[in-house]
């Protein structure tokens, strides 16, 4: 089969598509045939090498987390789902590999009717941190909530996860998203210099909760939220630096170490509360673009340039 992979730290260019032996569902997974996967923000940094002291490779590495598409083979002990079914999830998170022909789940859920094979793609990943970081956060009813980077693929989820919670959400973007973000229940505001002041006139009483998405604005967002404990980004490497939490991974990562999907039932958890909303009506999963998989490297390339709003997917 066809698969996205890399053999070295670099740019969008190192990345190629290689054929290679297709994957088979172990106990506990099932195998799909991929009809769209997603490009992460976080698997950039990682080819980037900026998260080389984090996320330790294996090279080739595979890329791809999340996936959606038919499932055409259930692995030993697996019940409740089966050849035919249309399904979005994750991979094992040291496995990945889901930007492929062929990708192996450890967690999953139904594809929502209401979703496109490339919402579907892209939204397993963007649904498990948003609620696993919404979660730490404690982020509830009456709440506010400002999300640092609201327009990108992580962004524009948690800000209706928010919402669904009652919270009222902040979200801060480049102007030309500010009614975007409107359309999606949040208040927005520009990124940058001047910023605790203007979150400050938005939120006078003060913000509950401040989920970045974007990374390099750690001083603002602690001075913002008045304590690093109310801060959780999944974006700045240097958190430890300001005294903030990294969430990064499945499952929930305290300890610092990246489990598989199936370990964690948080991971279905958010996959579930994603079904829920959807099929309500209330989270949708803004596609900034798709490309086939032999255009990885242009996906990459966009992801990169942090101007895409919503989602980049590979569609097979």
């Amino acid at each position: 089969m066809r698969a996205i992979q890399f053999s070295e730290y670099g740019p969008p260019s190192v990345v190629r598509v290689a054929e290679v032996a297709a994957p088979h569902a172990g106990p506990g997974e099932i195998r799909v045939t991929v009809r769209a996967s997603g490009i992460s923000p976080g698997e950039i940094r990682i080819r980037s090498g900026e998260m080389r002291d984090v996320v330790p490779l294996t090279f080739p590495y595979r890329t791809g987390f999340d996936a959606a598409g038919v499932v055409d083979e259930v692995g030993d002990g697996v019940t409740g789902v089966n050849i035919g079914d249309e399904v979005f999830g994750m991979t094992d998170s040291a496995a990945r590999g889901a930007n492929a022909d062929f990708a192996v789940l450890a967690a999953w859920a139904p594809k929502p009717a209401a979703w496109s094979w490339e919402e579907a793609g892209g939204a397993a990943g963007s649904a498990e941190t948003a609620t696993r970081v919404l979660d730490r956060l404690a982020v509830g009813a009456g709440h506010t909530v400002l999300v640092q980077g609201a327009a990108g693929g992580v962004g524009t989820v948690a800000v209706q996860l928010a919402v669904a919670r009652g919270a009222t959400v902040i979200g801060t973007a480049s102007e030309r998203n500010h009614d975007f973000l409107r359309s999606l229940g949040a208040v927005p505001t520009t990124y940058g210099t001047g910023l605790v002041k203007r979150i400050h006139a938005l939120a006078p009483d003060g913000v509950d909760a401040v989920f970045d998405c974007a990374g390099g604005s750690l001083p603002d967002l602690v001075a913002i939220a008045g304590d690093t404990a109310r801060v959780v980004t999944i974006a700045d490497v240097t958190a430890a630096a300001h005294g903030v939490h990294m969430s990064h991974g499945v499952p929930a990562d305290d300890t610092g170490t990246a489990m598989g999907a199936s370990a964690d039932p948080l991971a279905l958890h958010g996959l579930a509360i994603a079904v829920t909303l959807a099929d309500e009506g209330r989270l949708r999963v803004p596609v900034a673009a798709a490309f086939p998989l032999t255009e990885a490297v242009a996906a990459h390339e966009l992801s990169e340039s942090r101007h895409a709003r919503g989602k980049i997917v590979l569609v097979s």
